[in-house]
């Protein structure tokens, strides 16, 4: 059985979403949950998932994940200690739900 604090992310009401991203974001400007990020159009460059309570200090050093240039839906489950920007890039629609 596996050990060690686990976080418990409700995947029901309490759930929140961001949908149609087409230029850089701020999602949530405190800690929260990546739960699932969807690609809806692919675009031209890959894009960023970042952990920083700004989009301004969305860099390299804190990116959770490298968004791909391909349409999907991507299962995360990433806690963001700062907040949550997506970045997405060129030419790419992103959604995403977190906690």
């Amino acid at each position: 059985m596996p050990q060690g604090p686990f976080q418990t992310v409700s995947l029901g009401a309490a759930n929140k979403s961001e949908l149609n991203i087409t230029a850089n974001t701020l999602v949530k400007a405190s800690a929260g949950f990546v739960v699932t990020l969807v690609v809806l159009d692919a675009g031209s460059a890959n894009g960023g998932l970042f952990d920083s309570e700004t989009i301004v200090g969305a860099a390299a050093a804190n990116e959770i994940f490298a968004i791909p240039q391909v349409a999907g839906v991507y299962t995360i489950n990433f806690p963001a200690s700062n907040g949550i920007v997506v970045k997405p890039g060129t030419g790419q629609t992103i959604a995403i739900s977190y906690n």
